[in-house]
């Protein structure tokens, strides 16, 4: 490739170059260590300073150098990583180049003409390079050593490279990380020991940081159940992001297709980039603490100081800016942070410039004034733009104007309080839908009661009244130190739903989706689906005991806002546990509101709960277990396997709290978790198991450990609590509550706080990157352990065979996938599917593999015998194979008898195997399924019909949409029961088309064999003694008349052009499969001339005994496979026949 000029001032320092090429003005050089002889003990230590010092003139082992003959100074213009590339370019010299310096005077022209025309050229390959790093030349330079050291495949993109140590044993190896969309690789050369090391993004199972005695600081891998350990790197922080989000992002794309699904801008593998990556990430985590939708992304951020009026000083922090919202977060331990959407901005002051100040000025009559922000003139611009202050004619009136407009807002909100929450327009709410939260109904509260309770529930209300005038009330509100302090304290009932609401996020998301809801409701209304049964059936299971859902306006209500999620995310659908949560968010929240609220905790601070495998509550079981180790040591030493504590917090992380405390209680814990998000589930976890750490230890077993937890959460009592005991929850008896004492859940969250709460939210986001790998790992290899417990009752591989068998079917599935999003593979992926059926293999991918692993050479007709043995073993013909079908071929090829291994060939050449026909028939690929590309081989047995949208065969239905034919898969496990063993004499009689195909096979199988020529001799003879008994069974079958004369003469011809088609194809059998193809028709056109006379066939036991007495062909059969050899080999090579390619 070209380089960037760049002056060599010692053509052949240390004698490290050789002289292979030279003229007038260029040389052509190669690296000693390199090419003929290896260069000895100079070659090694020539490679060992080209992996570590890696300078841009060792990079490759040939080089051209520009020189003049009246200067000492070179210029290195091009490198090649072998000998063809290289001369390429220097032929390319040769040839435009050198004719013209001859026109030049001076050799300062000569040199400048040949560095403008270097750089020339690289800039013309640079408008087609999808490279976008900050240095093109370097990452040029990186991505030759890359495909040169690796072989991959060659549409594998490189994200970036850093330079560190890998620890081999204890032993550092100095050299190269390579990370790529879906290989981490590195490569090391020290004194001709070379380490190589390439590991898929979808085989780590761990991803972290640690640090050590040996290892101040380094980041640890866990694949292949083996640990490595990359140390000395310069950016280490930045090294783990990128590592972090390469692996989630495979994790996203190749296993959790459902949440890969919303991140649209990792949507192409060959786009990926270390900076989009970078800017991916900071979104994610802007998103993720000030709660906004996942639309917006991270586009600027500025320093600054921002005015507190409530402490009347300035907090430094910064400004984050996204599509639609403006946000603040506090640097200074003050935990204040504010967040102010576009739509409420009705005004940006100009800029004061002596201080660097800008003013936003909101609706409310609130100003937010920020200082010292250095490009303060560009970003007031920049909201203005976004907010549209300048083209709007709202905002071009007077200042008056805009003043009375924000006095009539405060007033309207002085008289309607409840109205706060929603700050733009909606559409009118259809009837159906209900207006009031369900305890405002059903719990109405009396302004003259003056009970303790209620007195203690109005100071609650003027507590946050006064919070709410110095810090501010709803999207622009303050949140700070003491915002949380009030929380803990506990929400007054009156203010829980516009709290939640805002607490969320979701108080945006309604406002900028007015009338959404109601018309989800109305296309909704009326639909059946697995999601509405599954509902229905819960209606009655949420909080029964509460009033509010013992009647028809509580459950209607329930009913209409589960219904429309599952509508408007058919992927989740409906999930247990939603109900109860979404009954809980009906007491306290409006209808429309609840259904919000539930789009913020399934989308936002769930992420992945409510989906099929519940991966979110499984990945946050693991990070509880790490807070324990780390918290609750006695605990640890007592009971070594946490995996009890996971089991019993699974209905605390899905239903946070609310199906194990009592209602008046849990709302509390929900409180906190609006506001902290699962921090706060977390933490109340810990407090609850510290409060019972003697019992729990004292305990002998399980069973005794969750009853003494059961007993705990029947005792957490709210003794604020104004609700009547009609509506609270009495789960246990008196005498069992005089045995326990009661505790208060505002003392349990406060302790909560207190001891735990110097868990911070960002080492929580940490924790869940860092387990959802492992977690997503374990459900795969328990979904592998569960398909090889089924295949092997039906094969005679062992299970460490079938282990490495299906970890090959699987990285066939991946290989195909790696570089394309449209793999029909990886689009018929569904984890919800049986295990067998979760991966499967298109045809392309299934001819390859098997190629890799077939017994027998099958010669040059492997694409067409693939195909052939893919039709007959996809018994459900979907144009798919999968794990159990394509083992039980191989068991058959491998392990099976003699007769079984015929029987296999045989029907090979039977329909639907076997069509008589060339591939490239174009009719036959839709009638007998025969893909015609790689993107649409699971498509072709739904050519004559109408497809879905992406074009899937969906074996089952998005959980929100879509009815399961249950009739159809009774029927389909009942067939598969009642079959019966397949005998020989059940197997139809093979034509003459068909025989002399099988002819051929058998020749392409002996094809390479020591003894070809027996065997080929062999198959003649059986073949010239089957086409003789059947002539002989003809005659003997047909009655005497005038023309019997004629007929042995017809019968005779008709043998002899098979017997003649037979031989040929011996002579045949190093053909293409295309002109083998082409053979076989025209052979069968042949012996069709004369299929109007007489019509011939064999049966299997013609053929089966036949060929047993051929001894060379019986032992051929049976001659062992070295399976753990192919295997191995297979390995190997799986790689590389894909980067071939």
């Amino acid at each position: 490739m070209w380089l960037k000029p760049e002056e060599v001032l010692l053509k052949n320092a240390f004698k490290l170059w050789v002289t292979e090429k030279d003229n007038e003005y260029f040389v052509l050089q190669r690296r000693r260590g390199y090419g003929e002889g290896g260069g000895g003990l100079t070659g090694l230590l020539v490679g060992t300073l080209d992996t570590v010092l890696d300078s841009t003139s060792k990079v490759a082992p040939f080089r051209i150098l520009h020189h003049t003959p009246d200067s000492q100074v070179s210029w290195s213009i091009a490198c090649g990583v072998t000998k063809e590339e290289i001369v390429q370019h220097w032929d390319w010299l040769q040839k435009n180049i050198m004719r013209t310096l001859s026109v030049f005077d001076s050799s300062e022209d000569i040199t400048s003409f040949v560095q403008g025309k270097i750089r020339g050229l690289i800039a013309e390959e640079g408008k087609t390079s999808l490279v976008l790093e900050d240095d093109p030349e370097k990452f040029r330079e990186a991505l030759l050593r890359f495909e040169k050291w690796f072989e991959l495949p060659p549409e594998e993109k490189l994200v970036t490279y850093y330079s560190c140590s890998y620890w081999k044993g204890k032993v550092p190896c100095q050299g190269w990380l390579y990370l790529s969309t879906n290989f981490m690789c590195f490569y090391s050369y020290f004194l001709g020991a070379e380490v190589k090391l390439v590991i898929s993004w979808d085989e780590v199972w761990r991803l972290e940081k640690t640090s050590n005695v040996i290892l101040t600081e380094s980041i640890h891998v866990l694949a292949h159940r083996e640990d490595h350990y990359f140390s000395m790197l310069l950016h280490l922080n930045e090294t783990f992001v990128i590592m972090e989000q390469l692996a989630d992002y495979s994790i996203k794309r190749l296993f959790d297709k459902e949440s890969f699904e919303r991140e649209p801008a990792l949507s192409d593998p060959l786009q990926i980039t270390k900076r989009g990556l970078e800017a991916h990430a900071r979104s994610e985590q802007f998103r993720t603490f000030f709660r906004l939708p996942k639309e917006e992304n991270l586009l600027e951020v500025h320093e600054s100081f921002l005015w507190v009026p409530f402490c009347h000083f300035n907090t430094l922090g910064k400004i984050c800016l996204s599509e639609n919202y403006l946000c603040f977060a506090s640097q200074d331990g003050s935990q204040c942070h504010v967040i102010i959407p576009m739509r409420e901005v009705v005004n940006v002051e100009k800029p004061d410039s002596s201080s660097r100040a800008l003013t936003v000025c909101v609706r409310g009559k609130r100003a937010l004034r920020f200082s010292e922000v250095r490009d303060y003139q560009r970003l007031a611009n920049t909201i203005r733009s976004r907010c549209g202050i300048s083209a709007s004619p709202q905002h071009s009136a007077s200042s008056e104007g805009i003043r009375g407009e924000c006095q009539s807002l405060i007033n309207h909100f002085d008289d309607n309080p409840e109205d706060v929450t929603l700050m733009v327009g909606q559409k009118d709410s259809s009837k159906a839908v209900s207006t009031e939260a369900l305890m405002t109904v059903f719990h109405p509260q009396d302004v003259e009661n003056l009970d303790p309770k209620m007195l203690k529930e109005k100071m609650k209300e003027q507590s946050w009244n006064i919070h709410f005038s110095e810090y501010g009330r709803g999207t622009s509100m303050f949140f700070t130190k003491k915002t949380r302090d009030l929380i803990v304290r506990g929400v007054p009932e009156a203010l829980r739903g516009e709290l939640w609401m805002l607490f969320s996020g979701a108080v945006n998301d309604m406002a900028t989706h007015p009338g959404y809801y109601t018309e989800l409701v109305e296309q909704s209304l009326g639909t059946s689906t697995l999601a509405t049964d599954e509902i229905e059936r819960d209606l009655h299971r949420s909080l029964p005991e509460h009033p509010a859902f013992q009647s028809d306006t509580g459950i209607s209500a329930l009913r209409r806002v589960l219904t429309a999620y599952a509508y408007r995310n058919p992927k989740i659908g409906y999930c247990q546990a939603m109900n109860i949560l979404t009954s809980v968010l009906l007491l306290y929240a409006k209808e429309e509101e609840a259904f919000w609220l539930l789009v913020a905790v399934c989308e936002r601070m769930l992420p992945d709960y409510f989906n099929r495998r519940i991966i979110g509550a499984l990945v946050d079981q693991a990070v509880f277990e790490d807070l324990i180790r780390e918290n609750l040591p006695q605990l640890v030493e007592h009971m070594t396997d946490l995996s009890f504590f996971s089991s019993v917090s699974l209905s605390w992380f899905l239903t946070l709290f609310i199906s194990v405390l009592p209602i008046e209680s849990a709302v509390n814990v929900v409180d906190c978790f609006f506001y902290d998000g699962i921090k706060a589930i977390l933490q109340l976890g810990l407090a609850v198991l510290d409060y019972n750490m003697e019992a729990l230890i004292s305990c002998s077993d399980d069973a005794e450990a969750v009853t003494i937890l059961n007993k705990f959460f029947d005792n957490v009592t709210n003794k604020d609590s104004p609700l009547p005991p009609t509506v609270q929850q009495a789960s246990v008896s008196n005498n069992d509550k005089a045995s326990h004492i009661s505790v208060d859940i505002s003392e349990l969250i406060r302790e909560a706080y207190e001891k735990y709460g110097n868990i911070r939210s960002e080492e929580v986001e940490s924790s869940r990157k860092r387990n959802k790998l492992y977690v997503i790992q374990t459900l795969e290899d328990t979904t592998k352990q569960n398909v090889i417990r089924v295949v092997s009752q039906e094969v005679r591989f062992n299970v460490s065979q079938l282990d490495e068998l299906y970890n090959l079917f699987k990285r066939q599935h991946f290989l195909s996938c790696y570089g394309t999003m449209k793999s029909p593979a990886l689009l018929h992926h569904d984890p919800s599917l049986a295990y067998l059926e979760q991966y499967q293999l298109g045809f392309q991918q299934f001819s390859v593999l098997f190629s890799l692993l077939e017994p027998w050479a099958f010669c040059t007709t492997k694409s067409t015998l693939s195909l052939w043995i893919s039709r007959l073993i996809d018994e459900n013909q979907d144009g798919l194979v999968n794990f159990k079908e394509f083992c039980c071929a191989l068991d058959t090829l491998y392990s099976g008898s003699f007769t079984n291994k015929l029987k296999f060939l045989f029907k090979l050449h039977l329909p639907p195997a076997f069509t008589g026909s060339p591939l490239h028939v174009k009719e036959q690929r839709i009638q007998h399924f025969i893909p015609v590309t790689e993107d649409s081989s699971h498509l072709s047995r739904l050519a004559a019909f109408d497809l879905p949208e992406d074009g899937v065969i969906r074996k089952s239905p998005e959980r929100g949409r879509g009815k399961v034919d249950l009739q159809a898969y009774l029927k389909q496990w009942q067939n598969e029961i009642l079959k019966k063993e397949e005998t020989i004499k059940d197997l139809p009689r093979i034509n003459q088309t068909q025989f002399i195909q099988f002819s051929k096979t058998l020749y392409n199988i002996f094809h390479g064999d020591p003894e070809e020529e027996t065997l080929y001799r062999a198959v003649a003879h059986v073949t010239s003694l089957l086409l003789r008994m059947e002539e002989v069974g003809r005659r003997l079958q047909e009655p005497s008349s005038p023309s019997e004369s004629k007929k042995p003469a017809s019968s005779s011809s008709s043998s002899s052009t098979a017997a003649a088609a037979a031989e040929s194809s011996t002579e045949e059998a190093s053909t293409t499969p295309e002109s083998s193809d082409t053979a076989s028709s025209h052979n069968s056109q042949d012996a069709g001339a004369d299929l109007s006379e007489t019509d011939w066939s064999f049966s299997f036991e013609q053929v089966l005994a036949s060929l047993l007495n051929e001894p060379s062909i019986v032992t051929f059969f049976e001659r062992p496979v070295d399976v753990h050899t192919k295997l191995g080999q297979a390995r190997v090579a799986q790689l590389k026949l894909k980067a071939s390619k």
